[in-house]
């Protein structure tokens, strides 16, 4: 059976290519908020950092209401470190809606998702976004939207995909490039016309795959995913499994039901095949289960989530200023968080090891596991965090490590100094294209290599250039790379940093903190230009004297210190050095504090 009066989409695309904003103007046009309503921009961006960061973390559903039809709209990151929400979110449609910058056109990411919902035999609308920039080329861009779709083997049904014209921004779609729409409603008519409805047996024993995970403290945890098979209703017996098998079925009960409309989850009484719902009462329920009736259990398949190729230890904060600013502090609590987050986020992996303090964690990228710890530290935990490090496999005899695909977007004069670079960074360039006035240069490199880059690529291209990477595959290992050429300054003695101890260390290399702040022996306080570490007395006061000479009180003038970011402080760290995070601070330290041992350990190594 066909539900005619329901059509399940996704928005994919790569990173700020537009997705949110789209959706936004899906919402207002449909007629989901009042006349007078006051909406924030990019409303489906309800994760604080998420908006301070401009970025979309988390796969988000909504509901719109067109011509009778309800059409649930899943909004997915465009950020490669979040592939993994976007592989099981694709389980829960039908068809999806690939969005394309029309100046940036297809990207990393975009072949990225566009692959796997191929893979799925999903139906595709290509939109062209943003075709009011002034640099928009349109025609070029929908060129190499066809030739990423023979890339990538898709079927004649698949290459005959609609193409629509909009501008997210302005809420217009039009089926030509030369005409501009007046509003969405062309996307929504083709969203109606040629993406599948939803189809299965209503009258056959209940079958419902689990793609995503909420949690809240009142009710625990919601399950969201799609019904394949039959009815659903509340308090209904049920028998949840999954379909390899890693635990064993278990009989539970429905108490809630809820249904996507707009931005709110209203409640109901039962679901039918094909909708998108969300239900809670099921205690250890994860991604992946299905949900069957009680006589029948019939597991759906699953995806294979992307493996992780990033590893960092979360240990707990020992240093001497641990317990001071945050309110979760002790392993227990530590080991609680991160097994909690396991249960929304697929593509982690957490290990216990041999200590009882500190945890393995591994993730997609440096980014997806800096919004872990950023999340951590709001919610008022401590910990210490390792550099990244990246996860090596054996296939056939030969060590091999992750590679990824970088595509840097930069003007012409600052290529000279990126190829140097990717040069030194074991970087292979595969492709170089002129893009209106900048060039587009492709290069496979091993992860390792990019970590500590953003902010050096950042330099060299004086803030224009444009960096996006996603996972390639695994190749035999490259040999090595200098993690970094930079030293540390490191803090002297315990104390509190002092304008005079500051004004002479500042001749040493730039500094990472101002007057007034505490310190203690063995924290990094400034990076040295020389590759090796320096320490130096921050704390140092000016002996006073009885005499005074001409010009000896004139007043000391510090450069303003350099303000790190929790990115930074991770492209910062070397191997012997950890990362200190707690509500308030970040702090870099050397892993043995002591400036003496550190000189025996390191004159240990040397000998």
């Amino acid at each position: 059976m066909l539900r005619e009066d329901l059509r399940n989409v996704a928005i994919i695309a790569h990173v700020d290519h537009g997705k949110t904003t789209l959706v936004d103007e899906m919402l207002k046009q449909s007629g989901t908020f009042r006349e007078n309503q006051a909406v924030a921009e990019r409303v489906m961006d309800s994760n604080d950092i998420e908006r301070e960061r401009g970025i979309t973390i988390l796969a988000k559903n909504t509901a719109i209401h067109y011509n009778g039809v309800k059409i649930n709209v899943i909004d997915t990151p465009g950020h490669a470190d979040f592939g993994g929400e976007v592989e099981r979110v694709l389980k829960m449609v039908d068809g999806v809606i690939l969005l394309v910058d029309a100046a940036e056109g297809t990207m990393p990411q975009t072949r990225f998702v566009l692959e796997r919902a191929l893979e799925l035999g999903h139906r595709i609308i290509v939109v062209v976004n943003k075709i009011d920039r002034p640099d928009a080329r349109i025609n070029e861009v929908v060129d190499e939207v066809l030739e990423l779709f023979m890339d990538l083997n898709a079927t004649d049904e698949q290459l005959d995909s609609p193409i629509l014209f909009c501008s997210g921004r302005e809420g217009t779609a039009s089926l030509s490039q030369y005409e501009q729409g007046k509003n969405l409603i062309p996307l929504f008519e083709k969203i109606l016309e040629y993406i599948p409805c939803p189809e299965g047996d209503p009258d056959g024993p209940l079958q419902m795959l689990v793609s995503a995970i909420d949690y809240n403290d009142y009710v625990g945890r919601i399950a969201v995913g799609r019904i394949e098979r039959g009815e659903i209703k509340v308090n209904q017996d049920v028998t949840v499994g999954d379909f390899h098998q890693t635990k064993k079925e278990y009989r539970s009960k429905i108490v809630t039901i809820y249904q996507f409309d707009g931005l709110q989850r209203i409640p109901c009484d039962s679901a039918k095949v094909g909708d998108v719902i969300c239900i809670s009462g099921i205690e250890n329920i994860t991604i992946g289960d299905t949900i069957c009736a009680s006589n029948c259990f019939e597991p759906v398949p699953f995806v294979k989530i992307s493996e992780p190729t990033v590893e960092m230890t979360f240990s707990v904060n020992d240093s001497p200023f641990a317990g001071r600013e945050g309110k979760f502090v002790t392993s227990r609590h530590l080991r609680d968080r991160l097994f909690k987050e396991l249960l929304k986020d697929v593509s982690l992996r957490v290990t216990e090891t041999d200590s009882t303090d500190s945890f393995k964690v591994a993730g997609r990228g440096e980014m997806h596991l800096s919004i872990l710890i950023e999340n951590m530290r709001r919610e008022g935990y401590e910990l210490g965090v390792s550099t990244p490090r990246v996860l090596y496999k054996e296939i056939d005899g030969k060590l091999c490590e992750p590679i990824e695909q970088l595509v840097i977007d930069v003007p012409e004069d600052c290529l000279g100094s990126v190829m140097e670079k990717m040069g030194a960074r074991k970087g292979e360039m595969i492709s170089m294209q002129p893009v209106g006035s900048r060039m587009r240069v492709e290069f496979l490199i091993p992860a390792r290599g990019l970590f500590g880059y953003r902010s050096e690529f950042l330099t060299d291209t004086r803030g224009e250039g444009i960096l996006n990477s996603v996972f390639h595959g695994y190749e035999p290992y490259k040999g090595d790379i200098p993690r970094r050429n930079v030293g540390s300054l490191v803090a002297f003695e315990t104390g509190e940093a002092i304008t005079y101890g500051l004004y002479n260390a500042q001749e040493r290399g730039s500094l990472f903190i101002g007057p007034g702040v505490q310190v203690y022996e063995g924290m990094v306080v400034g990076a040295s230009p020389k590759a090796e570490d320096l320490v130096v007395n921050v704390c140092k006061r000016k002996h006073l004297t009885n005499t005074r000479a001409s010009g000896s009180d004139d007043a000391l003038r510090l450069v303003p210190p350099r303000i790190m970011s929790l990115e930074d402080c991770l492209e910062f760290l070397a191997d012997d050095e950890l990362l200190e995070v707690t509500p308030k601070s970040l702090r870099i330290r050397k892993r043995i504090l002591s400036n003496t041992l550190r000189a025996k350990e390191r004159a240990k190594l040397g000998g």
